[in-house]
């Protein structure tokens, strides 16, 4: 399946205007610059609490100062107050991470591990909840950031993502009204340093996601905020590739928890805020499961159906950038 085009009529991002990063509506392989008189509001998250899709559907059939979309750098295209993260949330995913003796202890073989795993996944899917925590809005960067791969760990590893951007705020709201509160989707990587994900000095403390997640720039994001209206997110293939070698494959069919019910879940301790962000878990196939970290050199494809492609440049930190 092809999944590295943006198919969308029109889409979001942002682009290196000198020093800052300017707005743009993409339509095609061209962009314009958009401002608050084109949004008609003061700016990109004020435009997600309410937007105006067909507003941008005109702008992008008109004439105007359009560009080549290769003669510009993109960014990330959003700005988000809030990032929440979801853990654990498909159901492949977590099967080969206790196989891979990530989370467990040594007691089971790893044919036994697997189904250990399956069967706690499946009654998780049927009984549980989704899993939360907190991300920084600071690690959000796009692909033109290069990742710095912190030299105090050599397991910094890759999870390819489906991001929900926030529209309209969410709070408490059920599952059936969820999806109204999305104004579109976008792709993030989360990366993730592996040795830092349990705490070694007090284990009763359990998980160190602060310490795990928020390196700088570990959350490339982009390059395309695709508007909700053009996006299925029920079964999107996602697609990973290690210098070429494809690492991550899936759909979002396997989430154990879908969109709708991440948005509830999430809005239900604290209001979701438009262009905030919500990761929706990562697939199977990262490099834990492969037994392969990043290194210097790396380059990482994310792609996903129908939003796009980023492609991330690992160096090793005090390398040359």
């Amino acid at each position: 399946m092809t999944t590295n085009r943006l198919t969308a009529p029109f889409a979001l991002a942002r682009y290196r205007d000198g020093d800052s990063l300017r707005l743009g509506l993409v339509a095609g392989e061209r962009i314009r610059p958009l401002d608050a008189d084109d949004l008609g509001a003061p700016g990109l998250n004020d435009f997600l609490a309410a937007p105006d899709w067909e507003r941008l559907a005109a702008l992008a059939d008109a004439d105007g100062p359009w560009r080549p979309l290769d003669e510009v750098t993109l960014g990330a295209p959003v700005e988000p107050q809030q990032v929440l993260q979801t853990g654990a949330n498909y159901r492949e995913h977590v099967i080969q991470l206790v196989a891979a003796g990530l989370t467990q202890d040594g007691s089971r073989t790893p044919e036994e591990a697997r189904a250990f795993a399956a069967d706690l996944m499946d009654k998780r899917k049927a009984n549980g909840e989704p899993y939360f925590f907190i991300g920084l809005p600071a690690c959000v960067v796009g692909d033109d950031v290069p990742l710095v791969l912190p030299g105090y760990s050599d397991v910094h590893d890759w999870e390819l993502e489906l991001v929900v951007v926030i529209g309209a705020p969410a709070f408490r709201v059920s599952r059936e009204d969820a999806l109204s509160h999305v104004a579109g989707y976008t792709i993030a990587n989360d990366i993730t340093t592996r040795d830092l994900v349990f705490r070694k000095d007090m284990k009763e403390i359990g998980t160190d996601w602060y310490r795990a997640k928020s390196a700088p720039g570990f959350l490339p994001t982009g390059p395309f905020l695709v508007p909700a209206p053009f996006v299925d997110p029920s079964d999107l293939n996602l697609r990973l590739e290690l210098n070429g070698e494809v690492k991550q494959d899936a759909s979002t069919s396997d989430l154990l928890f879908d969109i709708p019910a991440l948005i509830s879940g999430a809005s239900q301790t604290m209001p979701l805020l438009p262009g905030d962000l919500l990761l929706t878990g990562s697939p199977a196939g990262n490099g834990q499961h492969w037994k392969r970290f990043l290194q210097d050199g790396d380059v990482m494809t994310g792609s996903i159906e129908g939003l796009g492609t980023q492609v991330v440049r690992c160096v090793a930190e005090g390398e040359g950038r």
